[in-house]
């Protein structure tokens, strides 16, 4: 079962999810629908075609929507991809599964178009179909008129539009989960489930201050972390290596690489590897990557830093590969793991 704080409705601003959501619709001309892990809706439909409509409204054929859709969600969380198929009208439909750390939190729902290129979608599945086969054929005469106004578009137009919803919703369900994070700490300070009036706790104070002096606080946190090494110990017990870690503990905000190590201990960069390699056990680059995740642990324990900031910090090129390092190593995200740390550690 999903944890109550990784449901959708906990993580987003569904007000401001459906503006971006109505908005994704009218650029990308599908209709867009946005459902919980049960597959319950918690958006209304964003640019519904009238076809459709109609079709909802039919006692006898919603129930082939509905698992049109139960079934396209549950075939796109077995692939952790968008699924892209056919409904029992023919008309392509998108399952865009919404995840973090393979807990599937919910979907994005879209389609309703038809394609301009059928015989590039020949293997696309339809997902449902009827016992009774001339009841949409009967139906559908009915509608006509509406089914000649749903859109097209080609096979290839309609699988970039569902990787690219792909990417952007659950990158925006990860952002969303570092945002939340301050919100979460009041409510926890609280002992109930309800926000705390913040000039109830600190008279005088608005959200504003509070933001300003946290920001400073963690800064100042951090720079004190990084910069104080005297909680860290170097494994390094050959004299030749002991430039290279001293300066890797010294200075932690750096991209370092093996090259410039090898150059302080004025030796080629391969003997330093097989040097570093037979000391530690490891080689250089899976060392380092391992001590930075260490040091950005206690980072994501201790401060409320943005993941990109301590990505910064810790010297990673950008904070996708940042994340991408830390979940090869702990298996969640960063943004996941401050968030059961500090469930774990609450009174």
């Amino acid at each position: 079962m999903i944890h109550e704080s990784l449901r959708i409705n906990k993580i987003l601003d569904l007000k401001k999810w459906k503006r971006l959501q109505d908005s994704l619709a009218t650029v990308t001309k599908l209709a867009i629908l946005t459902v919980d892990y049960k597959g319950i809706p918690v958006t209304t439909h964003s640019s519904c075609q009238s076809f459709c409509q109609n079709v909802r409204k039919d006692p006898e054929l919603l129930p082939y929507c509905q698992k049109c859709d139960s079934r396209g969600g549950l075939e796109a969380v077995r692939l952790n991809a968008p699924y892209v198929y056919l409904c029992h009208f023919n008309i392509v439909d998108i399952a865009i599964p919404i995840t973090v750390d393979d807990k599937y939190l919910g979907a994005v729902m879209a389609g309703q178009v038809k394609l301009s290129d059928p015989e590039n979608g020949m293997e696309l599945e339809q997902i449902v179909t009827s016992k009774n086969k001339s009841l949409p054929l009967v139906k559908g005469e009915r509608l006509k008129e509406h089914y000649d106004n749903i859109p097209t578009m080609t096979y290839e137009e309609v699988v970039k539009i569902s990787n690219m919803l792909f990417l952007l919703c659950n990158y925006i369900i990860e952002e969303a989960l570092n945002k939340n994070l301050l919100v979460e700490m009041f409510e926890k300070a609280s002992g109930n489930d309800e926000a705390l009036n913040i000039s109830t706790i600190l008279p005088g104070y608005t959200i504003k201050n509070i933001e300003s002096i946290k920001k400073e606080m963690t800064n100042a946190i951090a720079d004190a972390y990084l910069k104080n090494t005297s909680n860290d110990t170097t494994i390094c017990t050959n004299s030749v290596l002991k430039p290279a870690c001293d300066y890797i503990y010294s200075n932690k905000s750096e991209n370092i690489t093996l090259t410039h190590m090898a150059e302080l201990c004025h030796i080629s960069p391969s003997y330093f590897s097989r040097l570093f390699a037979k000391e530690t056990g490891e080689n250089f680059t899976t060392y380092l990557a391992r001590l930075k995740i260490k040091w950005a642990k206690q980072l994501l324990e201790v401060t409320d830093m943005p993941v990109s900031q301590i990505s910064d910090e810790l010297g990673f090129n950008e904070p996708g590969y940042f994340i991408k390092t830390f979940k090869k190593f702990e298996e969640i995200t960063p943004a996941i793991y401050r968030k059961y740390y500090r469930e774990e550690k609450a009174p």
